[in-house]
């Protein structure tokens, strides 16, 4: 027999609620500085890769260490402010993307643990179908399309005429 429940850990309807509040909650203290960025948007301003992102950080590392070699030019609490929002930015998505990672892989478990008992239960509709138990042809007759192109899937019952 194949491994089953390999997911067995279900949160509470509170805790279900309590994340989705949380998000919300997120989404809100979130609003004021999201932007919807075209994809010519992202194209034109996404041009920071790593390479660059090494280069602002020593730019604001001189300015820290050496601010009267920096330009004048330049409006510095706004650089820092922006400096400062994107590692903020950076940290929160790092972190977001963890969270996600790990929802994925339970909800991954989830899904198999899904699938195997639907195999199950198709595997004793076609039995109880083969017996001609009322009910089962219908069922084994809606459940078979998923079936239809997989090889590997078990025998049907001999339909009768």
């Amino acid at each position: 027999m194949g491994l089953t429940n390999l997911n067995s850990t279900h949160l509470s309807s509170a805790k279900v609620t309590a994340a989705q509040d949380a998000i919300a909650a997120l989404e809100n203290a979130l609003a004021e500085i999201t932007v919807n960025l075209s994809a010519q948007d992202r194209k034109n301003y996404g041009s920071i890769n790593e390479q660059n992102k090494l280069f602002v950080n020593k730019v604001y590392d001189y300015n820290q260490s050496q601010p009267k070699l920096s330009s004048p030019e330049v409006d510095w609490d706004e650089f820092n402010r922006d400096y400062s929002s994107r590692n903020n930015m950076e940290t929160m998505i790092s972190r977001l993307e963890s969270v996600i990672t790990r929802l994925n892989n339970a909800k991954t478990l989830h899904d198999y643990d899904n699938y195997q008992s639907g195999l199950v239960d198709y595997s004793f509709t076609t039995y109880k179908a083969g017996t001609s138990a009322p009910g089962f042809e219908d069922k084994y007759r809606d459940l078979k399309q998923f079936f239809m192109k997989n090889s590997t899937a078990a025998a049907p019952p001999e339909e009768k005429k």
